[in-house]
């Protein structure tokens, strides 16, 4: 089958090191000058592509989150979420899935959350005696969440390739981050009492608890900001973005005044090259995705799966299948900006909701983020601690089972992605 040959050989021009947005372009007008003779108006669709409003909501979260890391946020976070927790088994390890889900929805990027709070929350859960695999796996598969919990940088980019509505897909993913958060708190405090550290402490009294949500209000307050605009329809996704951004300078300048003004240029830079690598990758996708068009591989890839009659349950499971080997090699954007395009005529044609698509292709990538050979949240914990990669690797395993189980209870009740979208828009 043709699609299977093209992919084929994408990935294996993927795979010898070429930059992937180098490779999609390069790839893609190949295949469009043998179709056509010509590079056509390359520049008109690349252009046409990029130039969205949604996407400006991509460097604007970005940059949000980056001021908010620099301004030292992150670390009342965490002191308030083990406030609470301090009393359980592995108390630490469920306040840093706490941490994380709260960050999460702040970042919207699981390297930068996984980053963050494993900054502040490795060191101190080796100091109390946890079983460093345990610290690992839990601080990766947390960090995973920045990509579920809105504001997601992949749900946007998906949402702008299938044209899908944003602030669904963003009310779609926080039901199932908060049963995978729920899932994986539930396995730590299970994990830890079994090894018999228990690492309790005496639970906080009512006076503290008050006194950390003070410390921490700002930091929770970000996400609510942000969602809560949205939930009310006061904000779009990107009214949404350059809102948060605005609270974000004014929490770590007026508030806490951790910042100046070297850190917000230093904030706008990073936000910036971060973007800058995303619309590159989104740019070569788009001449990818039209030569494919052009040689109407989608349009044969629905007549087959016609032909083949697996319905939308067995078109949902094999691509599942095929997105999950895929993370192991590739980065989330370019799954996505490959696959996308290709797939939503069927997707279409067999009454796919691309809501509860794209949060089942999200989880997916979650997996992707710590599964070996690039697990990119692998390598962010590499950096930080210094550990070797296998110990990493099998800190996290157990949390890719958690999440192929949660993948399976989303694929039989979709309605704990849709339950909420529904009922607000």
């Amino acid at each position: 089958m043709i699609i299977i040959a093209i992919l084929g050989t994408l990935l294996v021009l993927l795979f010898t090191g070429v930059p992937i947005f180098a490779g999609l372009t390069l790839y893609g007008g190949a295949l469009l000058l043998i179709t056509q003779g010509n590079f056509g108006s390359v520049a008109d669709i690349i252009f046409h592509e990029v130039n969205r409003y949604l996407l400006v909501a991509i460097p604007l979260f970005a940059f949000m989150a980056n001021i908010m890391i620099r301004g030292r946020v992150v670390d009342d976070l965490y002191d308030a979420a083990y406030t609470f927790t301090r009393h359980l088994p592995g108390g630490l390890a469920v306040a840093t899935i706490l941490a994380c889900t709260v960050f999460a929805a702040i970042s919207g990027s699981s390297v930068a959350t996984a980053m963050t709070i494993g900054a502040v929350a490795i060191p101190q859960m080796l100091r109390f005696g946890y079983d460093e695999r345990l610290a690992y796996g839990v601080v990766a598969a947390g960090g995973t969440l920045g990509i579920l919990i809105p504001p997601s940088g992949p749900m946007i980019l998906y949402g702008v390739t299938t044209d899908t509505s944003i602030g669904g897909l963003f009310m779609a993913g926080v039901v199932p981050g908060a049963t995978l958060a729920g899932i994986f708190i539930l396995w730590a405090v299970i994990r830890t009492a079994m090894s018999g550290k228990m690492t309790r402490e005496r639970m906080a009294r009512p006076a503290e608890m008050a006194a950390a949500l003070r410390k921490s209000f700002w930091a929770i307050l970000m996400p609510v900001f942000v969602l809560g605009g949205m939930y009310a329809g006061i904000f779009t996704a990107t009214e949404a973005a350059a809102a948060g951004a605005w609270l974000a300078l004014a929490i770590t300048v007026v508030v806490y005044r951790s910042i100046g003004l070297r850190d917000i240029w230093n904030s706008a830079a990073d936000a910036a090259r971060m973007s800058g690598m995303l619309f590159m990758i989104l740019a070569g996708a788009t001449v990818f995705s039209h030569v494919l068009t052009k040689m109407r591989v989608p349009q044969q890839l629905v007549e087959t799966l016609v032909a083949a009659d697996m319905g939308a349950l067995g078109f949902v499971l094999v691509m599942m299948a095929m997105i999950l080997i895929l993370g192991m090699f590739l980065e989330s954007v370019a799954i996505i900006l490959i696959t996308a395009p290709v797939i939503l005529p069927a997707m279409i044609h067999l009454g796919i909701d691309p809501i509860w698509y794209g949060v089942l292709l999200v989880v997916n990538l979650e997996m992707a983020m710590i599964t070996p050979p690039v697990g990119m949240n692998l390598f962010t914990l590499k950096a930080i601690t210094g550990a070797p990669m296998g110990r990493i690797a099998a800190g996290s395993a157990p949390y890719v089972v958690l999440m192929l189980i949660t993948l399976g209870l989303l694929v039989a009740v979709p309605q704990i992605a849709l339950w909420l979208p529904s009922k607000l828009f």
